[in-house]
């Protein structure tokens, strides 16, 4: 069986992918606290394009 890693969403560096590495998906608590700090601070989102979302502001006009 091969060992599942992935990449560290912050600096890449490479993670186990196990129930030993308490931070996963990052490789520190360091990485993960940086990381949610850019989502409070708005630096980071998901993109969304209002011509092809499921509620479009017309939909969100009628209630």
């Amino acid at each position: 069986m091969t060992k599942l890693t992935v990449d560290c969403p912050l600096c890449k560096t490479k993670v186990p992918w196990n129930d030993s590495q308490q931070f996963r998906p990052f490789c520190s608590e360091r990485c993960k606290l940086t990381d949610l700090g850019e989502w409070a601070e708005g630096r980071r989102s998901i993109p969304s394009d209002a011509e092809h979302d499921d509620t479009t502001a017309r939909d969100l006009d009628r209630d």
